[in-house]
C-alpha cells in the first residue's frame, strides 16, 4: 500500500505539473497564454488566447489531471485514509508550482475542481461551482471570489459529509490557492458594481 501511495503521489504530481494550457495554447493558436490576461498559464488565459478551441481542451485536460489519481487512490486502490491527504495535494502542487515552468504554475481553479471530483465525485464541485458563481458575482475581484468560494466549501460541505482527512485537504488546498493568489489579496475587498 505504501508503494501504492508514493506512485500515486507522484503521478499525481507529475500529471499537475504539465503545463496543458501552455502547450494547447502554443499547439493550437501559436501563442503563449501567458502574455494574455495576468499572465497565469491557465485554462482562463487559455480561453483569452484561443478562444474555445484552446480554452475547453486546456480546462477539461486541467481538471482530469487532479480527477485521475485522486479517482485511481480512491475506486481502484481503495485509499481512504491519511494517504489521500498528499495524493489530493500532489496535482494541486504540481500545476501551481509547475517544474517545467521553472515553479511559477497556475492557480490551481481547474485542477481543484478535479481533485475535489476525484475525491467526492460531485457532491464537493457541485458546491464549489456554486459559492463561486454567487462569489463572482458578487466581488469585483476574482481572487477574493476564489478564496470565499473555497472557504464556503470547507465551512459547508462536512455538514453532508465530515472526514477529517478531507478537512485537512481542504485546509492545504486553500493554503496554496491563497499563496497563489496573493498578490490580488492586497487589494480591498469590493462588491461587483451593478
Amino acid at each position: 500500500m505504501v508503494l501504492t501511495a508514493i506512485g500515486l503521489i507522484v503521478l499525481g504530481f507529475i500529471l499537475g505539473s504539465i503545463p496543458f494550457s501552455v502547450m494547447l495554447g502554443n499547439l493550437i493558436r501559436h501563442a503563449d497564454i501567458r502574455t494574455y490576461g495576468d499572465g497565469n498559464p491557465g485554462a482562463a488565459n487559455a480561453f483569452k488566447a484561443g478562444g474555445w478551441k484552446t480554452g475547453v481542451p486546456a480546462l477539461l485536460l486541467d481538471f482530469l489531471k487532479g480527477a485521475v489519481p485522486v479517482f485511481l487512490a480512491k475506486n481502484c486502490f481503495q485509499l481512504s485514509n491519511v494517504w489521500m491527504i498528499p495524493i489530493a495535494i500532489a496535482p494541486i502542487a504540481g500545476h501551481a508550482y509547475s517544474p517545467f515552468l521553472n515553479f511559477k504554475g497556475g492557480k490551481a481553479i481547474t485542477t481543484t475542481f478535479g481533485v475535489w471530483a476525484g475525491l467526492t465525485l460531485y457532491q464537493a464541485p457541485l458546491l464549489l461551482g456554486l459559492f463561486c458563481t454567487i462569489s463572482y458575482l458578487l466581488l469585483e475581484s476574482s481572487a477574493w471570489a476564489s478564496i470565499f468560494a473555497f472557504l464556503g466549501l470547507l465551512i459547508i460541505y462536512p455538514f453532508f459529509h465530515f472526514d477529517v482527512n478531507l478537512l485537512i485537504t481542504g485546509a492545504l488546498n486553500l493554503a496554496i490557492l491563497f499563496h497563489k493568489h496573493y498578490p490580488e489579496l492586497k487589494l480591498p475587498i469590493r462588491l461587483r458594481r451593478s
